[in-house]
């Protein structure tokens, strides 16, 4: 008999379990944008978005899919408990699992939908104004 204690392998530890999100139709993914005739078949990213948010339809954020660009947001200790207590209730009372990457993702993607639908009156417009350049509040 052996001493070695028996351990689940790989497939095991890594196999996909039944979760709400996992139990609902596959969405159908956007297009892909028509490759430019440079070749080089990257294309102009910042063009290419500027072109997808000037469309009629709001973009969604990009979900779970690899991204080849990252960025760092630092966010006080406050905005990260809304941030969990968002994510949570999206979870509870939506049965809607996401994560912390995909909630930011969701809410720039509307944020710069409603910059280029009402530009002067958009909600970020409004907002950064009240907000001076060193983050404070304005007096006004």
């Amino acid at each position: 008999m052996s001493r070695r204690a028996s351990l689940p392998g790989a497939s095991e530890l890594f196999r996909i379990t039944s979760s709400p999100a996992l139990d609902l139709p596959p969405q159908t993914a956007p297009a892909e944008p028509a490759e430019n005739g440079s070749g080089s078949g990257k294309g102009n990213g910042r063009a290419e978005q500027q072109l997808a948010r000037s469309g009629d339809v709001a973009p969604h954020g990009s979900g779970r899919t690899k991204h080849d660009a990252k960025i760092t947001v630092y966010v006080s200790g406050d905005e990260l408990v809304a941030m969990e207590q968002a994510r949570l209730t999206l979870r509870a009372k939506h049965e809607l699992v996401v994560d912390r990457g995909r909630l930011v993702r969701e809410a720039v993607a509307v944020l710069l939908a409603d910059f280029d639908a009402n530009g002067e009156d958009s909600v970020l417009v409004q907002r950064l104004r009240v907000v001076g350049s060193d983050g404070g509040e304005t007096e006004g």
